[in-house]
């Protein structure tokens, strides 16, 4: 069977991305969804959205609520309501019956224990094991009563299927390899490969871009559509994720989870760029917007190679976009973020105690050496902590006797000052430093150390803004 042409290219761009509900939405998954949206949004088309979620086991509310929040959060928005394929069962099985009267389908009465004597007799002769069903072309007369048949589909036993793939180029499948699939269980329930098909003509979807590892199953669907007379979607079968060691991306490579990357710390900006780069390219561009990517996007710039994750590229990638970010974007992100984060809901109050003006003020030092939110919320910790510090190792030794003579010299002077900013403050602490024949970081050392406990962290006349005369003042005095 050849690949039949189809009309697609007369038809308005639709794609769609089809979870399966039976956990989170893997960063695997979050990478097709973002190709199905760049298509969609680059041609003028529609992204949709369908649960997939016909196991009834393992599919939960709970999955479904945390995809879906996931795919918000990475602010790839799907065109009308999201379509669950439990609820369109009747649909599957009127489509069933059509091909049952087509002559397309039969009924198969093969019983758990004859599929296992087949396999068994596959694997003694070494030979694939095929299902070859003798009820293909049985008279229905001799059907075993009281046994209630699966539904299988009559594909053709020789020839070859073609699958004409956007990616992976053009893929040959020899029909003797493919068996009658079953489309209905004995129970009725539609099986995935049958379903997917029905769904996906009833969505008018155009382009089905999704995972090398579904091709086998495209060979399979191309049956029913050629059986149903239907149109053929274009088929774009992109490579898989693997780990920075080239094997298929798992838990032992790190995060799998969508949400995960979110509770590191990770802006969606950030996450999307990289996530586009992982299997398409544009020239040598590393770093680009959302709208660059919408316009530079095609499925035909797709490489059939596997693309590695490396979280090296993908923090260094981060910290470029929380540099970039206006302090009113990188607040709300941060805010956002802390739910999501371990000891959120503390942090939180905490800062909203201390005043979230002042992280805002201090947002400008800090985002300049963090790559991720929790190390830039970890170096404003100095702006929650109680009175008085407990200062770490490092700081306790920058401390001495000098220095805390100096301290208190100091605040004298910044208590006198009449402006409280960082060029006023640094004008201070460099007068002062002349004045003793000492260097710049030799007293603004110990003065770090007494305002944050650390002997790292943002400039420190920066600090100083953040905590206000009042609050700056007092820690000193704890010190001095």
């Amino acid at each position: 069977m050849s690949d039949k042409p189809n009309s697609t290219a007369t038809r308005p761009i639709v794609t769609r991305f089809a979870p399966s509900p039976t956990g989170a939405l893997h960063i695997g998954g979050a990478r097709t969804a973002l190709f199905n949206w760049l298509y969609a949004r680059h041609t003028g088309g529609k992204f949709l959205l369908r649960i997939e979620d016909t196991d009834r086991e393992r599919s939960k509310p709970e999955h479904v609520a945390a995809i879906l929040d996931s795919l918000k959060w990475l602010e790839l928005d799907w065109d009308g309501e999201p379509l669950f394929q439990f609820a369109r069962a009747d649909r599957h099985r009127a489509v069933a019956g059509e091909l049952l009267a087509r002559g397309h389908a039969y009924k198969c009465y093969l019983t758990p224990d004859d599929l296992a004597a087949m396999r068994a007799r596959a694997e003694a002769e070494k030979r694939p094991y095929v299902v070859e069903s003798p009820w293909r072309d049985a008279d229905p007369a001799t059907a075993p009563a009281g046994t209630k048949p699966s539904l299988r589909l009559k594909t053709p036993r020789s020839g070859e299927t073609v699958v004409a793939d956007q990616v992976q180029g053009r893929v040959v499948i020899p029909n003797k390899d493919l068996d009658d699939m079953i489309i209905l269980r004995s129970d009725g329930a539609p099986t995935y490969n049958f379903a997917v098909v029905v769904d996906d003509h009833d969505m008018a979807v155009t382009n089905v871009i999704r995972g090398v590892d579904h091709l086998t199953n495209t060979a399979r669907q191309t049956q029913v559509y050629h059986a149903m007379d239907w149109p053929l979607p274009a088929f774009a079968h992109i490579p898989l994720v693997h780990g920075a060691d080239g094997a298929k991306l798992s838990k032992r490579h790190g995060a799998q989870g969508t949400d995960e990357y979110r509770a590191m710390g990770y802006l969606p900006a950030a996450l999307r760029n990289y996530l586009s780069r992982l299997g398409w390219s544009h020239g040598d561009d590393e770093i680009f917007s959302t709208a660059q990517a919408v316009a530079w996007f095609d499925v035909a710039d797709v490489g059939k190679s596997p693309a590695r994750f490396d979280f090296v590229k993908l923090g260094d990638l981060n910290g470029h976009y929380i540099r970039a970010s206006s302090d009113a974007e990188l607040m709300a992100h941060i805010r956002a973020f802390l739910p999501h984060a371990e000891g959120g809901a503390l942090l939180s109050a905490s800062f909203a105690a201390a005043g979230w003006d002042k992280l805002a003020a201090a947002l400008p030092g800090l985002k300049e050496r963090a790559k991720t939110l929790p190390e830039l919320v970890d170096g404003a910790r100095f702006i929650i902590a109680q009175r008085p510090l407990a200062l770490d190792d490092k700081a306790l030794k920058l401390i001495d006797a000098d220095a805390k003579l100096a301290i208190r010299n100091l605040s004298a002077l910044f208590d006198d000052s009449p402006a409280w900013d960082a060029p006023s403050l640094e004008a201070i602490v460099r007068g002062y430093a002349e004045a003793h024949g000492q260097k710049l970081g030799k007293v603004a050392q110990p003065l770090r150390a007494a305002l944050t406990g650390r002997s790292v962290s943002p400039p420190v006349f920066d600090v100083m803004v953040a905590l206000g005369k009042t609050e700056a003042l007092a820690r000193l005095g704890d010190q001095a």
